[in-house]
Formats: structure tokens, C-alpha cells, sequence
């Protein structure tokens, strides 16, 4: 990889193992730094800066992986963003060389870096935040809802396997705009799907601590005939 500064990852942290972030795979995740939506619910705001106050030196980073060769089977690239980030193709190749699988976490922003990492990716979880033509409400980015669906679209065409999921923020995201959003998906061929409820935990601004989750066992048995596999995922600091 070059070592030129702008072909090196910007690494905001780094969790040494998870049995989370990749379905069945011990793995550790790279969080990426950086990333230009301001979505209200997000619990990592100290990687919304294209540069962290604590960065990491990818060469740590590699030095640590080369010491879990064997006890870990996948390395996560999380963010933040890690689209956005030219070095990432380079940063994958190398951690796929070292004989890790590779997993990404993306919300869709850079759909063309997307279709350029995901031959070198083994599974995505995309970020699907609400419906497409909802989205520069909730990003503060005009034109998101669009690159979202583009890289949905990229995911459902690869052959690279993969999970849609969706962070359910009860203002942010109403029942009625869920129930919309999981008959369009299905409809584009999503298969994989899970919701989140939302968690305040590190979120800077997501409303008031008062409301309630509506995801009970009757609306969620509702949307899970639209998918092959369904998966709701609770959180004890739920709203």
C-alpha cells in the first residue's frame, strides 16, 4: 500500500473482538473516520470528522491483526463512513492477504467505492435508513435517498452475501413510514432484513428519552413474512 498520507486509512478505533458485527464470525472491527451525514440517532459521533482527534496508525492496526492470525476469522470495516475513504480497497486487500475474511459496514454513501470493494468483500450489513425519498430529511444531505438505493441496488446484484438493516427511532422513523419502507424493499428483492431499536447510548441529539418502541411481537410478526430471514435486535437502552 502507497504511503503516501491520503492512501492511508484514517482509523478512529478499533475493537479487538466481536461476535456481532459479522453473523457466526469472531472478528475485530475498524471503525473508519469520517463521515458527512448527521443522522440524529447516530452513536458514534466522534467519527463524523474526516479527521479523529485519536487516530489509530494503520500500521498498528496491521501489526495487531498480524498477532491474531488464526484466532480471529474476519475483519469488519465499520465507521463513520469506510466508503468515503480512497485507501480502503488497499486496506482490504491487505487484511485479505493476511488470510482474514473481510466484512463492511456501509450506509450507501459512496456507491461507486461500494461496486469498487465489493469483489474484495465476503458479507456487507448495509444501513438502510428510511425510505429513499425520505432521506435529506433525516441525513441533512440532499441527494442521499438516491445514492442509498444505488448501493442497495450494487449489494442485491453482487452475489456477495449481506444483510439490510434499519434503526428504528420511533419520531424519526413512524410505524406507518416502517410499514412502507419494508414493502418497497421487499419489492426490490431484499431478503436479508433486520430492525434495531435505537439506542440514546453516545447519540449527541435524538429527542426526547420518553418514547416508547413500537416494535412489538405483533407489528414485527406483520413485516417478517416479506423476508426469508428476519431478525429484530433489542436493546435494553431501547427508548
Amino acid at each position: 500500500m502507497s504511503n503516501h498520507p491520503e492512501a492511508t486509512l484514517r482509523v478512529g478505533g478499533l475493537v479487538p473482538l466481536s461476535t456481532t458485527d459479522y453473523p457466526n464470525h469472531l472478528c475485530a472491527v475498524v471503525f473508519c473516520q469520517g463521515c458527512p451525514w448527521r443522522c440524529a440517532y447516530c452513536h458514534n459521533p466522534h467519527l463524523l470528522p474526516r479527521r479523529g482527534r485519536a487516530e489509530i496508525p494503520w500500521a498498528e492496526v496491521l501489526a495487531f491483526l498480524e498477532r491474531r492470525r488464526g484466532l480471529l476469522d474476519a475483519v469488519v470495516f465499520s465507521g463513520g463512513e469506510p466508503t468515503l475513504q480512497p485507501a480502503l480497497p488497499d486496506a482490504m486487500r491487505a487484511v485479505k492477504a493476511m488470510g482474514f475474511g473481510i466484512g463492511l459496514h456501509t450506509a450507501g454513501i459512496h456507491p461507486a467505492r461500494l461496486a469498487q470493494v465489493l469483489p474484495l468483500v465476503d458479507w456487507v450489513g448495509m444501513d438502510i435508513k428510511t425510505e429513499f425519498h425520505r432521506y435529506a430529511a433525516l441525513t441533512g444531505v440532499p441527494g442521499s435517498g438516491e445514492r442509498a438505493r444505488c448501493s442497495m441496488k450494487l449489494i442485491l446484484a453482487s452475489g456477495v452475501a449481506h444483510e439490510f438493516r434499519t434503526t428504528v427511532h420511533p419520531q424519526l422513523l413512524p410505524a406507518e413510514t416502517l410499514q412502507d419502507l419494508t414493502n418497497s424493499l421487499a419489492e426490490y428483492g431484499v431478503r436479508h432484513y433486520a430492525l434495531q431499536e435505537f439506542r440514546r447510548e453516545g447519540c449527541l441529539d435524538a429527542g426526547p428519552a420518553s418514547t416508547a418502541s413500537y416494535l412489538s411481537s405483533g407489528f414485527c410478526a406483520s413485516i417478517a413474512p416479506r423476508f426469508t430471514t428476519f431478525t429484530v435486535r433489542r436493546s435494553e437502552r431501547a427508548l
